[in-house]
């Protein structure tokens, strides 16, 4: 078809290579499979350094896959998204992002504790500095998500979908359940005595004496006074 176009230019074959569809579904059983290794990689990374908090995370992570599956379905047909190798690098990519967040926000509450404070005050101190942290980040993976999805085209636009998907869904359950979760959970006595399976064991973490306010000497009382 090139050939009798208006440029006076013609092409000649050199090499030709076809791509089995069983083919394609061997690289796409490899990317799932690749995926969940990174997953279970997570996961145990989480519950060997955060113990009891690795519950939370867990369930997080659930939730957002969760919400991820039902969009991508409930999407498909209408925007014709497919899941495809890209895609599912997208995915792969984004567990690093959400897992991210698990860990800006439970480093936050850890600092709050060494500072020789309780947890329920921990956690909301650490919450708005952990937030920013978070949003700046996810701002950052979306922008560059969105900037890939609009100047390119084909199956890197599946990747970017995938990607900018999962961004917005982080900071949905970061808000929406993430911390809910851990405000609700601070107040069992597990969490709150610092149990040592909880991860927030005020000695393993080299916490300071609890903070007390202390009240200023009153004044002597003025002999002429008595």
């Amino acid at each position: 078809m090139l050939s009798y176009g208006a440029l006076p230019l013609s092409f000649r074959e050199q090499s030709v290579t076809t791509v089995t569809a069983a083919l394609g579904g061997e690289q796409l059983h490899a990317g799932l499979i690749a995926g969940a290794i990174g997953l279970a990689l997570v996961v145990i990374y989480l519950v060997l350094y955060y113990r009891g908090l690795s519950l939370i995370a867990i369930a997080s992570l659930l939730v957002s896959a969760a919400l991820t599956y039902a969009i991508m379905t409930l999407l498909g047909p209408t925007i014709h998204f497919a899941l495809n190798l890209p895609a599912v690098c997208g995915a792969i990519v984004a567990i690093g992002i959400t897992a991210d967040s698990f860990i800006v926000f439970f480093e936050r509450i850890r600092d709050e504790i060494r500072e020789g404070r309780t947890l329920r005050p921990a956690v909301e101190r650490a919450w708005p500095r952990a937030r920013r942290t978070i949003l700046v980040s996810d701002f950052v993976s979306f922008l560059a998500a969105a900037v890939l999805f609009i100047v390119t085209v084909g199956k890197v636009q599946g990747f970017a979908f995938t990607l900018g998907l999962t961004t917005v869904l982080d900071v949905v359950v970061v808000f929406l359940f993430t911390k809910p979760l851990m405000t609700i959970l601070a107040r069992k006595q597990f969490f709150a005595n610092g149990h040592s399976w909880s991860g927030l064991d005020p000695k393993r973490l080299g916490a300071q004496p609890p903070l007390r306010r202390t009240r200023r000497p009153s004044a002597p009382a003025d002999p002429k006074e008595a």
